[in-house]
């Protein structure tokens, strides 16, 4: 039998990477996690964790216009702090990112922050020059944001750049119609800025329910956001003011202060040395693995967006968790990825779980919808002028709830408590027999018509 320096190596301590490496020293292996930036990963260091404080934040402009209706004197011109947002959220980042390091240590994972890159079937190489072997190599590095070719395309910002501007754009042009750019839109669009979005396509949030990102369109045209639609770049080109001009086709130029590319992410394989050890990516360069992770090497596998099956955080948990447990802790299982719920967090915010209605009569040609379209009692007091959007649909025959989608005031948290009925099979009947929780805007799910 082979003598390795460990009997698992992790390419990436993000969360997938971060799961299967405890659970696996958990389990008795020898385990070492190689890290080239922070530990945490995307989410906790440039993704959903801070974006989403600063969604909290975006959402006192509103609240503090609303508080007045509910007899609460709010000074006129209230003034905000990017800096201290900014810095408050870091300071956040910063404490995750030693809770992480400190889970990985206090079970016994060896942490190597530095860049590695396979070598064989076998083995790594570490920046400093180190060889490294390993019974199992584990790949999570995760996904990047992908920049367009195109004319002055380093003038522009990724999500990995926008947490730490020294100052709030006045004019963002975001290019992308995706979660990402419709996040970043309700952001700066609440922080003051003015938002123009353009897509190459007239289509937003492809792949959600199409009645529920059209109310976000028509939601965030009337806060003020610019829409161009069928609008591909053309170039960035830096004025003597130090504006950015912007040029695309369809429309004419726009003069803007910050370029934020939210494109699409794609996975981060390159010069990661995987041919040396036959592994096999697909034509977006992803990691192409079976059920169990397990890619074209048999002792190489991976987990996360860089085998891009579901590009979200806690789909890559499962993953690590499953790989681990499978592999070191005698629990074999897989990863169920029907019915994962998701959100945008979008100002108001949507999510869903389970079949739009677009892909349930493709599968099933006959369904039955039902809808709630109503102004949240809170949004009526405060003179807001803005509906939520609850949509359920069924199958005609049988009545199970194929998908549930939605938007509005905490949406995200009430739709994790009914993906649980959607992920049980449920139906039309068993939500029509539960007693409605009033008031509250969660009881539309039991009042649907």
């Amino acid at each position: 039998m082979a003598e390795y320096d460990y009997d698992l190596f992790v390419i990436g301590a993000g969360s997938g990477g971060t799961r299967a490496s405890r659970v696996a020293a958990a389990h008795g292996a020898k385990v070492a996690v190689a890290e080239e930036y922070r530990v945490g990963g995307t989410c906790v260091i440039r993704g959903c964790v801070p974006k989403k404080l600063l969604v909290y934040g975006a959402h006192f402009a509103e609240d503090l216009k609303d508080a007045k209706r509910f007899g609460w004197d709010v000074p006129e011109n209230l003034g905000f702090d990017w800096a201290r947002l900014r810095d408050n959220v870091m300071e956040e980042v910063d404490r995750i990112n030693g809770a992480y390091t400190d889970t990985l240590t206090n079970n016994g994972v060896d942490i190597i922050l530095d860049r590695a890159t396979v070598t064989g079937p076998h083995s790594v190489k570490l920046g400093d020059g180190r060889d490294v072997t390993a019974g199992k190599i584990l790949i999570a590095v995760g996904a990047t944001p992908i920049v367009p070719e195109c004319p002055g395309h380093e003038l522009g910002i990724t999500s990995n750049e926008v947490f730490h501007l020294d100052a709030l754009p006045k004019r963002v042009l975001i290019a992308g119609a995706g979660y990402i750019a419709n996040e970043f839109a309700g952001i700066f669009n609440e922080f003051g800025s003015k938002v123009t979005l353009i897509n190459r396509t007239d289509v937003i949030l492809r792949g959600y329910d199409e009645s529920i990102r059209d109310r976000l369109l028509q939601i965030s045209m009337m806060k003020g956001l610019d829409f161009r639609f069928n609008a591909a770049f053309r170039g960035i080109e830096k004025q003597p003011d130090g504006c950015l001009r912007v040029s695309m086709t369809g429309h004419e130029p726009i003069d803007v202060d910050c370029v934020l590319f939210a494109t699409g992410r794609s996975p981060n394989t390159e010069g990661l040395g995987l041919e040396s050890a036959g592994v096999e990516l697909d034509d977006k360069g992803a990691i192409v693995v079976d059920e169990d992770n397990k890619s074209t090497c048999d002792s190489i596998y991976a987990v996360g967006d860089v085998t891009n099956r579901v590009q979200l955080t806690p789909v890559a948990i499962r993953e690590g968790q499953a790989f681990a447990d499978t592999m070191y802790g005698n629990k074999p299982h897989r990863v169920d990825y029907e019915n994962i719920p998701s959100a945008v967090f979008s100002h108001p915010p949507m999510a869903g779980v389970g079949l739009t209605e677009a892909q349930a009569k493709n599968k099933f040609g006959s369904v039955k919808v039902y809808m709630s379209d109503f102004r949240p009692m809170k949004n009526v007091l405060a003179g807001r002028n803005e509906r939520a959007l609850y949509k359920m649909v069924c199958n005609a025959e049988t009545g199970q709830v194929l998908g549930l989608h939605m938007i509005g005031p905490d949406s995200p948290e009430i739709l994790q408590a009914a993906a649980v009925a959607v992920k049980a099979g449920l139906t039309k009947d068993d939500f029509d027999q539960t007693v409605a929780l009033h008031p509250s805007m969660a009881e539309e799910l039991v009042l649907l018509r």
